[in-house]
């Protein structure tokens, strides 16, 4: 099991996640992936920079942590030949330790560049032709694409990495694991479903397993709930919520109906090692081999040192 570290471009602006980026490295994390989001969730959060700008910072910062996008949409708000540039881009400058996550994306994000969202097998299907681009791209030369739903024209990117990104797809139900299976080179979950894992690998999946683990570390676990159910009430909110509503103002009302119970029962909270770890080993159980941690909140330096001290021994 490798653990890696949530860059949260929700909570942190650019210079901040690059900072952080660093101490993780620091910490002992093996990896770290970073959101791509056009707005955070709710207001309480307060941030959304840019994460190609962010991620050129951090690969001068670091040195050996291998960072992946968690995740981008390369399907409505960035045309998916620009994505292809980026992570180039991106690949380049880290000498390789860039590693490309890609998903069905959130309206949330999407909908700025007024555009229609699409339905769920509409996303997929437009996922799927969007990552054939991205590895025509990647190939070199002048390419040229005439799909359903994008044209690429005599495009050819001239800074490329000398072994193209891997493509790591998210999913959590069947189709988008099968999907992941089929044309991604590693598979991103948000929770420790094991028949995710199982239709990744049986549609031909070979790569690495990546989950999240939602933590707010503290001393005070009471202090620790008040702050996860403040700044993170999605982690409470399931099923079509986090891909449908369309601003910060709707995930607000929705936040008004969560409890801090109902945010504890999926966040992690207070100072138990062993509560740290149980969710780890549930998504070692169920076939991950990579978590990633998200520690909730604007205080990101004690949680590095206890899981530096208390977590990643036990690994």
């Amino acid at each position: 099991m490798e653990l890696g570290y949530t860059l949260s471009s929700e909570e942190h602006g650019p210079n901040e996640l690059v900072r952080n980026a660093r101490a993780a490295e620091e910490a002992g994390f093996a990896f770290a992936m970073i959101s791509d989001h056009f707005h955070p969730w709710v207001e309480e959060q307060g941030q959304s920079p840019f994460v190609w700008s962010v991620i050129g910072g951090i690969a001068q910062a670091t040195d050996r942590l291998r960072l992946g996008t968690a995740v981008t949409c390369p399907t409505i708000r960035v045309h998916p030949a620009i994505v292809a540039q980026a992570a180039a881009t991106s690949a380049v400058m880290t000498e390789g330790r860039f590693f490309l996550g890609v998903g069905s994306g959130e309206e949330l994000n999407e909908h700025v560049v007024g555009a229609r969202w699409p339905g769920p097998a509409e996303r997929l299907e437009m996922l799927e032709e969007a990552i054939e681009v991205l590895r025509l791209l990647w190939q070199g030369g002048y390419q040229s694409y005439y799909g359903k739903h994008y044209t690429v024209d005599r495009a050819r990117i001239f800074t490329l990495p000398d072994e193209p990104p891997e493509i790591a797809v998210a999913a959590a139900r069947k189709k988008a694991a099968q999907l992941a299976g089929r044309l991604g080179d590693a598979l991103v979950g948000v929770a420790p479903d094991e028949k995710v894992v199982q239709h990744f690998q049986s549609s031909g999946g070979k790569g690495a397993r990546y989950g999240q683990v939602h933590v707010c570390y503290g001393e005070n676990e009471e202090e620790a709930r008040r702050l996860a159910h403040r700044v993170w009430p999605n982690a409470a909110m399931h099923g079509a919520i986090g891909q449908e509503l369309a601003t910060t103002s709707h995930y607000e009302a929705v936040a008004d109906l969560v409890t801090e119970d109902a945010v504890a029962e999926q966040v992690v909270c207070g100072p138990d090692p062993e509560k740290h770890l149980e969710p780890i080993r549930a998504f070692e159980k169920a076939g991950f081999d990579h978590v990633f941690v998200h520690q909730i909140g604007p205080d990101q330096d004690p949680f590095l040192h206890f899981y530096a001290d208390k977590i990643l021994p036990e690994l």
